[in-house]
C-alpha cells in the first residue's frame, strides 16, 4: 500500500503545471470532448508508466548493489530540484487533430510523457518498491487526479491554484524520498 499511495501523491503534485497537464487543457478546449480525451489520458499513462516502472523494479533487481541505490536516491533528489522548474507547453508543440480526440490523446500523451519528470519519478518508484502493479497503478492515479479536473476546469483551476507552492511541496517530497534511500542505503536507518 506504500508503493501505491506514495506514487499516487508524488505524481498528483509533480504533474501539477506540468506540460502534459498543460497538453490536457489545450486538448480539452482543441476538442471540447472530455470522456475521449479522459480515456486516451488513462491509456497512455497505463502503458508508459507501466513500461517505466517495469525498468526502473528490474534494473533494481538486476542492479541490486548499494552504487544502485544510491543512484535511486540521488535521482530522488534530482527529481526535487527538477520539480522546481515549470514547465512550458506551447500550443505550436500541440498534435494535429486529425485522428479525433481518443487517438490524439493517446498518442501525444504517450510521447510527450517519455522522459518527462513524471516517467522519471515512475522509473525511481519502480526501483525503490520493486512493485510494478503498485506504482503503476498508482503514479496513473496521479496523474488522473491530476488532469481530469484540468479537462473540465482548465484555466480557472490554474488561476485558483498557486503552481509555485505545488512544485514546492512536490520537490520536498521527492528530496525526502530521496534523502531517505541514501540514509537507509548508508546504514543510518534500521
Amino acid at each position: 500500500m506504500e508503493a501505491l499511495f506514495t506514487s499516487t501523491a508524488i505524481v498528483a503534485l509533480a504533474e501539477i503545471g506540468d506540460k502534459t497537464q498543460l497538453l490536457a487543457m489545450l486538448l480539452a478546449t482543441r476538442f471540447n470532448r472530455p470522456l475521449p480525451i479522459i480515456l486516451g489520458i488513462l491509456v497512455a499513462t497505463i502503458a508508459n508508466h507501466a513500461l517505466a516502472a517495469l525498468l526502473g523494479a528490474s534494473a533494481a533487481a538486476f542492479l541490486d548493489s548499494p552504487i544502485f541505490r544510491y543512484a535511486v536516491g540521488a535521482s530522488f533528489v534530482a527529481m526535487a530540484a527538477w520539480t522546481l522548474i515549470p514547465d512550458k507547453f506551447e500550443e505550436d508543440d500541440a498534435p494535429k487533430a486529425r485522428f479525433g480526440a481518443f487517438l490524439t490523446t493517446l498518442v501525444a500523451f504517450f510521447l510527450v510523457e517519455m522522459g518527462d519528470k513524471t516517467q522519471v519519478a515512475t522509473i525511481a518508484l519502480g526501483a525503490q518498491y520493486h512493485d510494478v502493479i503498485a506504482v503503476t497503478a498508482g503514479t496513473t492515479l496521479g496523474m488522473m487526479i491530476a488532469n481530469v479536473p484540468a479537462i473540465f476546469l482548465g484555466q480557472a483551476l490554474l488561476r485558483r491554484v498557486d503552481l509555485a507552492t505545488v512544485r514546492k511541496v512536490a520537490a520536498a517530497m521527492f528530496l525526502a524520498i530521496g534523502l531517505w534511500v541514501l540514509a537507509q542505503t548508508a546504514g543510518w536507518l534500521g
